[in-house]
């Protein structure tokens, strides 16, 4: 809603009247859309001052820390709703009522296998591949298996893929820790909640079928909602581009993943045991931390602080006391890299240093302390980070393509050389 303008004075041209855009929450926007007529561009390298589209999924305070899903408070949904009833909520705006809710999880379940000859795909990757490469490559070959519903101008088609990426995820990121251990792959079993089911599929076998702890599922699916949309960031802007190309929604959803693995992204957890195997004991701690205060040494203490975050990551509290339950579940006190974190959150927490610069442990600080406890290895963190936000990117894209868009085509700064002609071969120096 445009109530207010702006006006950009340029010298020696027209000053140029530019709409103020007024959202639900949060900063005013000035639409400079119209700015390309007098000839001028802005720039914004990183996207930090620039809104890319409008959206109704999730909103972020950074200041504040507040993370808002259609509205709801992250904390809210992490105590009291479940992954696939926020699911719901991220792609319809709404909550469901009970009988939405059952027929949504009934639709889910019905949908968690994959096609069989999906197993032979894996034959082509190295047992020693990274999974998230092993990850890029399956889900991007899904729209070779479920080819009857790419029509992306079909709600009906768009509901479908939608639903069949949030039931087979979970399927496709236990296959890839399967194939990398060479472990028989486990089918799924509708039976179990999702976050049960995605736990059996990783930790049993055909010849050892254990009862999963309650208290390690509902862990799992606190990790999957507070992991499922995080507004526009560098994967969910990556899909949102893919999809305005028309690509289909498996090509989308796989060069989301693809953005999602870089270490400043989703491998920010992975990046935390990383740095712990780094410190290697907590003896070592004051020397590390004299290193991460030293604005001229390159170390870094990961799972600290957030861009978005200048206040306490929201996530992050509910992911603490997650942790806490996790660790008493499983009885662990003498794992050397656990006690390493928990000295380092005590440090982070009194330490005036992090205090005044809001250099709390963040959600992936004690994600990866949880992932590690269940028994998941590092290198399985980001596939997981992957699955839970499957969600989030297929609701901005079916948001998107809901409404008016337009190929995205971000403009350029050009800094190289002017034209210039061709000479001859003999004729170069």
């Amino acid at each position: 809603m445009a109530d207010k303008k702006a006006q950009l004075v340029i010298e020696g041209a027209a000053p140029v009247e530019l709409p103020i855009l007024t959202g639900t929450v949060g900063p005013d926007v000035i639409d400079v859309r119209g700015l390309g007529a007098s000839g001028h561009f802005t720039f914004d390298p990183g996207f930090m001052a620039t809104a890319s589209c409008e959206s109704k999924i999730t909103y972020i305070d950074g200041d504040k820390g507040v993370l808002l899903h259609r509205g709801y408070p992250i904390e809210q949904l992490a105590e009291q709703s479940d992954y696939l009833e926020t699911c719901y909520l991220l792609l319809n705006g709404e909550l469901p009522n009970a009988e939405q809710k059952a027929q949504f999880v009934s639709t889910v379940k019905n949908h968690t296998m994959v096609h069989e000859q999906l197993k032979s795909f894996f034959n082509g990757f190295r047992r020693d591949a990274h999974p998230m490469a092993v990850m890029c490559g399956v889900v991007g070959a899904l729209s070779a298996f479920y080819h009857d519903s790419l029509d992306i101008n079909n709600p009906q088609h768009r509901e479908i893929s939608a639903v069949r990426l949030v039931a087979k995820m979970p399927t496709l990121a236990a296959m890839v820790y399967k194939y990398s251990m060479g472990q028989p792959m486990m089918y799924p079993r509708n039976d179990l909640s999702y976050a049960e089911n995605f736990l059996h599929m990783m930790f049993n076998t055909p010849c050892e079928i254990k009862p999963i702890s309650p208290v390690l599922a509902k862990a799992m699916d606190r990790i999957f909602i507070l992991h499922a949309d995080h507004e526009q960031n560098a994967s969910t802007s990556t899909v949102r581009l893919a999809g305005s190309s028309g690509a289909n929604p498996f090509a989308c959803i796989a060069a989301g993943i693809a953005a999602l693995w870089g270490p400043a992204h989703g491998g920010a957890n992975e990046a935390v045991l990383t740095m712990l195997d780094e410190i290697g004991d907590v003896s070592n701690i004051d020397k590390f931390i004299a290193k991460a205060k030293d604005k001229n040494d390159p170390f870094k203490l990961m799972g600290f602080g957030h861009r978005v975050y200048k206040n306490r990551d929201p996530r992050a509290t509910v992911m603490k006391q997650t942790c806490d339950e996790v660790l008493r579940e499983l009885g662990i006190k003498d794992d050397p890299q656990l006690e390493l974190a928990m000295r380092l959150e005590e440090i982070a927490l009194t330490d005036p240093y992090f205090i005044e610069r809001s250099l709390y442990p963040n959600v992936d600080f004690y994600s990866g302390i949880i992932l590690k406890a269940i028994g998941i290895p590092t290198s399985m963190f980001t596939v997981i980070f992957a699955l839970a936000r499957t969600v989030g990117w297929i609701s901005h894209w079916k948001e998107m393509l809901s409404g008016p868009y337009k190929i995205g085509r971000p403009r350029q700064l050009y800094t190289g050389e002017p034209q210039r002609d061709i000479t001859a071969l003999k004729d170069r120096k």
